[in-house]
């Protein structure tokens, strides 16, 4: 008995300590107007910090495939003087438990609470990586994974995407933004545009979020059914007339996302919600943003993508000076 209160103490201290931990997971972790400013300074002195991460590992792990975030992710993290390890979950890992008191006889080989805690040891951030499964909005809303790791790994724990939001994406967006800025108050479009298959709402959602906090009231234009939560929506416009939503736009924004009711599903191609020159002719000279892969001639057509009003390359490019804005906020506090 008295081992068991010790434990229960033990427990109840480990929860304390890592919620007090700088985890990096939506608009609010840390000051926006700082890690804009971050993402700035690093684009133009990416090596102005190059040994804050000396002998700290950054462990990176993907239950789902990456491009852009695990590469630039890499790259932001050796930039800072980081060790990097990356771990395909899905592929070399064991399948993870995550429910508590559960008897573990069938599928799953590891308890989150094992695996989370043994990463925590090796490493001194851990990025984590994992899509909406897009079958129950309850269970992909609990943020399974996200929160397993950040409840047990006893490290600062960043998202490198989760089933509701993409916050290093919209941290890379909203640096672009406000380097291209001309107005305080600029014409932002998100735009739904069609897929082949149902995606998460994760880029919309983060996306709306942080303009949100940076203060930017924008035109999200979807089909009727495709509205994205309330919670991420509010105080922004919502319209289900693209053309309309286009007008004198100064960015356009196009993101596929799947329906809420019923979840996860796309009913139509919609066709005519593609962003073709004609539409981009709409708006006032906008510049066009996407976050990659996309989709051509689908989502956008080539004449559109490949324009000067495009800025899905620069989008790209920006994705390593917000992953390194944040991972020297981490150390910074974390020192």
């Amino acid at each position: 008995m008295r081992y068991l209160c010790s434990q229960t103490r033990n427990m109840a201290k480990e929860t304390e300590m890592n919620s007090n931990l700088p985890h990096f997971t939506d608009s609010k972790s840390f000051s926006l107007d700082d890690l804009v400013a971050r993402t700035h300074n690093f684009h133009e002195s990416p090596y102005s910090m190059e040994t804050l991460g000396h002998r700290k590992t950054l462990g990176l792990l993907f239950f789902n495939p990456s491009l852009r975030t695990r590469i630039s992710t890499q790259k932001a993290a050796q930039n800072l003087g980081l060790n990097v390890m990356v771990m395909n979950f899905n592929d070399e890992g064991w399948q993870l438990e995550y429910e508590d008191g559960v008897i573990m006889d069938g599928g799953t080989s590891e308890h989150i609470k094992e695996a989370a805690s043994v990463l925590g040891s090796y490493c001194d951030i851990v990025g984590v990586r994992s899509f909406a499964k897009l079958k129950d909005q309850e269970s992909d809303s609990a943020e399974t994974v996200l929160q397993g790791f950040i409840n047990h790994a006893g490290v600062p724990i960043v998202s490198l995407e989760s089933c509701l939001r993409h916050p290093l994406q919209s941290l890379a967006d909203i640096s672009l933004i406000k380097a291209y800025e001309t107005k305080s108050n600029p014409k932002i479009v998100l735009t739904w545009a069609p897929h082949v298959k149902p995606l998460p709402q994760a880029v919309a959602n983060s996306f709306a979020e942080w303009c949100t906090t940076a203060g930017y009231e924008i035109t999200i234009a979807n089909p009727e059914g495709y509205d994205l939560d309330p919670q991420f929506t509010q105080g922004h416009k919502i319209t289900h007339n693209q053309n309309q939503a286009l007008e004198g736009a100064d960015y356009v924004y196009a993101k596929n996302w799947s329906s809420l009711s019923p979840y996860g599903s796309v009913s139509s191609m919609f066709s005519d919600w593609t962003i073709t020159k004609n539409k981009l002719e709409l708006t006032s000279e906008g510049k066009f943003m996407h976050c990659l892969p996309v989709r051509r001639n689908l989502v956008v057509s080539d004449e559109v993508l490949d324009s000067r009003q495009s800025l899905v390359q620069e989008q790209a490019k920006m994705r390593e000076y917000a992953a390194q804005a944040v991972l020297s906020k981490i150390l910074e506090q974390s020192l």
